[in-house]
């Protein structure tokens, strides 16, 4: 099975080691004189709108993805991930925003 850029971008990446959603893909990285994909990126979560920058970018080598599935890539690294705000939260936030 193919897979183009443009269809790998925005999957949901999971670590396979943990079950921990790292997020989707943003970008990947190339090896220009061979043409390979080298690693994926996830941008890190902004902050603030997304004007000023958050979290740093994850990286993950193409040698640690396991599985590339319709809507989920997994991956087996050491990466872990950020507990999210849970819905809650992020409405009384967002409601604190508009009083």
């Amino acid at each position: 099975m193919n897979c183009s850029i443009t269809e790998l971008r925005n999957k949901e990446v999971i670590n396979g080691k943990t079950g921990c959603r790292l997020g989707c893909v943003s970008d990947v990285e190339i090896d220009t004189c061979s043409g390979c994909i080298v690693s994926i990126i996830i941008w890190g979560k902004g902050r603030c709108l997304g004007l000023i920058k958050g979290n740093d970018d994850i990286k993950i080598p193409w040698k640690d993805i396991e599985v590339i599935g319709d809507d989920t890539i997994i991956v087996c690294c050491d990466i872990s991930c950020q507990p999210c705000r849970s819905s809650s939260q992020r409405r009384s936030f967002i409601d604190s925003l508009f009083k």
